[in-house]
């Protein structure tokens, strides 16, 4: 991907230039983003991953007493008919089982794979919508199939309807209204008040982008650069021979104190440990997700590709696959990072690794983790 030519996918801007003119700042219209009716995604394929116990769905329904929220799975005859107004149904995470959605989160790789969260599809009926409501991330609204009507604003009070199964917004202020037609799309930064509803039948894809929090992230980081530490069979034990006899047996020695603030600060002071931790952490699967031992041994020749809900990324010192972390240098580090951003490797790139990089890959084919072949080959 060139990063400085413009495309219409970004209303013909650059990737370069929406970054730096819209990401996290402020919304984008973009009129015939170049996907949409071609996304190839379906009203059946939706309604069969939705009756499916793997994937996570809801079903939102509008009606004369007001909202509903129902989490699938949805056998057919469970979901509304067509006919009915008002109601929606959405399913999450649909790049890890359609490779057409996971084809479509790869036209957004200029943000980086750490942020990169998932596609979720909504389709609606006339009227159907989860009324105005404001994410803590970013998010592009591709419209896929029918219209649907957006309205967004900034939020500047953020009380919600009470009693609703729902996060509404009360007092919704929408400053700008768009009809969306098959192809075009919405960005919209965190913090903007959005509300869209459908006109006739609809289908809506959001590529989503996660945000972590920093407590949380901080939590996760630490609890598992502490489990590494755990594994580590050396440990510097505290000693106190000049301890003198004391009247006060209930009080921490202060020398104990030190020695654990010290401890604490040589921790958070290996910066390479904890990059190492949050690795793993940022290239964790979602909650859910499970790999399929391949049937047959890699085909010789042939080159590799990531399994579609495989996450892999690295730093300086390391690469990181579905929360696994491992170190590399020369050119194995070269071509590692080349699958991370390309997702596969060529037979000659493949054959290029060391012997031990090579049996690595293919650890990680036995796992389900990578397939052999052509990725195009993915249908399902």
């Amino acid at each position: 991907m060139d990063l400085t030519l413009a495309t219409p996918l970004l209303g013909g801007l650059s990737p370069q230039a929406f970054m730096r003119r819209h990401w996290q700042k402020k919304p984008l219209l973009i009129r015939g983003a170049g996907v949409g009716a071609g996304a190839g995604v379906t009203r059946a394929q939706l309604f069969a991953l939705a009756a499916q116990d793997g994937v996570e769905s809801r079903l939102v329904v509008h009606g004369d007493t007001g909202w509903s929220l129902r989490h699938g799975p949805f056998r057919r005859a469970s979901i509304p008919p067509l006919k009915q107004a008002r109601w929606t149904l959405l399913v999450q995470g649909l790049d890890l089982h359609l490779h057409a959605a996971r084809e479509l989160l790869e036209r957004f790789r200029f943000v980086p794979d750490a942020r990169l969260d998932d596609v979720m599809a909504s389709y609606a009926s006339d009227g159907g919508g989860v009324g105005p409501h404001v994410d803590s991330y970013d998010v592009f609204l591709l419209q896929v199939q029918g219209r649907r009507r957006w309205r967004i604003g900034r939020v500047t009070d953020p009380a919600l309807v009470p009693d609703v199964p729902l996060k509404i917004l009360a007092r919704f202020a929408p400053e700008f209204e768009w009809l969306l037609e098959p192809g075009d799309m919405l960005y919209l930064p965190p913090g903007w008040g959005h509300d869209g509803v459908a006109e006739g039948e609809c289908l809506t894809c959001s590529i989503g982008f996660r945000a972590a929090g920093r407590e949380q992230l901080g939590r996760d980081v630490l609890q598992r650069a502490l489990d590494a530490a755990e594994a580590v069979d050396v440990d510097t034990l505290y000693r106190d021979p000049k301890q003198p006899a004391t009247a006060e047996p209930g009080r921490i020695p202060a020398d104990l104190q030190a020695f654990a603030a010290d401890a604490v600060a040589r921790t958070l002071a290996d910066t390479r440990w904890l990059a190492c931790a949050l690795g793993e952490v940022l290239s964790e699967p979602k909650p859910g997700v499970w790999f399929e031992t391949p049937a047959d041994p890699p085909s010789a020749g042939e080159g590799v590709h990531l399994d579609r809900r495989s996450r892999m990324l690295y730093d300086d010192w390391h690469v990181f696959i579905n929360g696994e972390s491992y170190q590399a240098s020369g050119r194995d580090a070269k071509m590692m990072r080349r699958l991370a951003d390309r997702r596969a490797l060529s037979a000659r790139e493949l054959a290029s690794l060391s012997g031990p990089a090579r049996d690595l890959l293919y650890d990680w084919v036995a796992a389900g983790w990578m397939l052999s072949g052509d990725a195009t080959k993915e249908t399902t």
